[in-house]
């Protein structure tokens, strides 16, 4: 049975950065779909920051990895790259790499809006596990500094011509404010669930 275990990224991990974004740049050439683009220096920062997560099986071999980004002074947050490493695909190992993502993103920013942006079923899926609503594109940040990151995709054009309202990779979110809400309610009222897709 796979081991897998899956720690905060520390200094001592800095040497996998290059093999991370090369992992990256590849998975997004054979699926044929977009991916922004991060160099060593960045994902090294994130590693350094505290804001990473890192996967490895029992013999210490490189399984996967993730990292935090946050915008608007943490209001919002978004678990980004995303990357398991081709071995240990199809085997549990990127929703144990989600999961713990998630969990750290929600003890350094605990009120943020945890969002992302995905053309992956699978990563859909773990998404609505771990609570998160598919969203419009309007309900993200509007920093700029975080729509300039999709620049290096290859669908850029597409989102630059729906005005930043739309592309063909699917917008899901996690709200705290939402959920905690919804567990405050009265039990012995009917509960009435609103998709945060129309509440504007």
């Amino acid at each position: 049975m796979l081991q897998i275990t899956v720690i905060n990224a520390s200094e001592k991990h800095l040497e996998f950065a290059q093999q991370i974004c090369n992992e990256m740049e590849i998975s997004s050439l054979k699926r044929g779909t977009g991916i922004a683009k991060r160099s060593p220096a960045y994902i090294q920062e994130k590693i350094l920051e505290g804001k990473a997560v890192i996967a490895f099986d029992e013999k210490n071999v490189w399984a996967g990895f993730c990292y935090i980004e946050s915008w608007q002074s943490g209001e919002y947050v978004a678990n980004s790259g995303l990357i398991v490493s081709p071995e240990f695909r199809n085997s549990g190992v990127a929703k144990m790499i989600k999961k713990e993502i998630f969990e750290l993103s929600k003890k350094i920013y605990p009120n943020a809006k945890i969002f992302g942006l995905t053309t992956g079923l699978a990563v859909m899926k773990i998404n609505s596990e771990l609570g998160y609503e598919p969203v419009t594109y309007s309900e993200l940040t509007n920093d700029e500094q975080f729509w300039n990151g999709c620049k290096s995709c290859v669908n850029y054009d597409i989102l630059t011509s729906k005005n930043f309202k739309n592309c063909l990779c699917t917008s899901m979110m996690y709200d705290p404010k939402l959920k905690l809400n919804l567990v405050g309610a009265d039990c012995n009222q009917p509960m009435i669930a609103i998709n945060p897709i129309f509440k504007k």
